[in-house]
């Protein structure tokens, strides 16, 4: 599919896009929430945790969150989980922390880890925060043992705070028996879920102002058709109103309409 379409609304950017400046966001009272518990888990050294539906924009609230801290004074460590071992997640903190260590032994690579942080926040007087998302994807093996990673003397420092980022089924992995020392380190949670049409109405025109037009694009039956078909979910709604934006161009039309919708509807699951 070509860009014409741009052309014919006046957009001068791809709309609905992922990549926006963080100072564009949308401030949603969700995304908000999210901001408060991610200070609050941060301030006190504890473990957050964020949960949503695939496209609730958690990852974009992380970034919003993560974006308010001065680099100056926090390290920050981002890492999107897999499903591999404890050593392989190991590995991926290690190159977050730009360690260069090869070793097969898990007791040598969460000594070095630890003592990376110890000397960020002593010596070079910064606070490190991780950040892990996608972590439901992680084993429960992973699960049992990363709450050592917060250790720091005799468990007195809180000098390694930890959000966990992902979908519903993160709260049922820390409910395990062995997931209970890292549970039990948990101050704060939240849920995101899909907005309501007025939420996803004030989204739209937000989005269309990012890409340079002050004006409603979708109608109300439009509107309505993205925000059922999307669930209130940002990223199929972002899939949904810009397909419904190429559909409307070719056909000349000034204005989106459901119709629209449904043609976009069917490019996408």
């Amino acid at each position: 599919m070509n860009d014409h379409y741009r052309t014919f609304f006046g957009l001068t950017k791809e709309p609905f896009a992922t990549d926006i400046d963080c100072a564009q966001i949308l401030k949603t009272p969700e995304l908000l929430d999210v901001k408060v518990r991610f200070d609050y888990a941060t301030r006190l050294g504890a473990v957050g945790v964020v949960t949503g539906e695939v496209g609730s924009g958690k990852s974009t609230a992380i970034r919003y969150a993560l974006n308010t801290l001065h680099p100056s004074e926090y390290r920050s460590l981002y890492i999107t989980a897999s499903s591999g071992s404890i050593m392989e997640f190991y590995r991926q903190l290690k190159d977050a922390l730009d360690i260069y260590l090869s070793t097969n032994s898990k007791a040598v690579m969460l000594k070095t880890i630890k003592q990376e942080i110890v000397n960020l926040v002593l010596e070079k007087k910064r606070k490190v925060i991780l950040v892990v998302d996608e972590a439901s994807l992680m084993r429960l093996e992973v699960f049992a043992e990363l709450h050592t990673l917060c250790q720091f003397e005799q468990d007195a420092k809180p000098w390694l705070p930890m959000i966990l980022v992902g979908q519903t089924s993160l709260v049922d992995k820390l409910t395990f028996r062995s997931s209970q020392p890292l549970a039990s380190r948990v101050i704060a949670k939240c849920h995101l879920e899909g907005v309501d049409l007025t939420g996803m109405e004030t989204y739209l025109r937000h989005h269309l102002a990012i890409a340079g037009v002050d004006r409603n694009l979708f109608d109300s039956p439009a509107v309505i058709a993205i925000h059922q078909g999307s669930g209130g979910l940002f990223r199929k709604a972002n899939h949904l109103a810009r397909g419904g934006l190429i559909a409307a161009a070719a056909e000349q039309s000034s204005l989106v309409c459901a119709e629209h919708i449904r043609l976009a509807a069917t490019e996408i699951f």
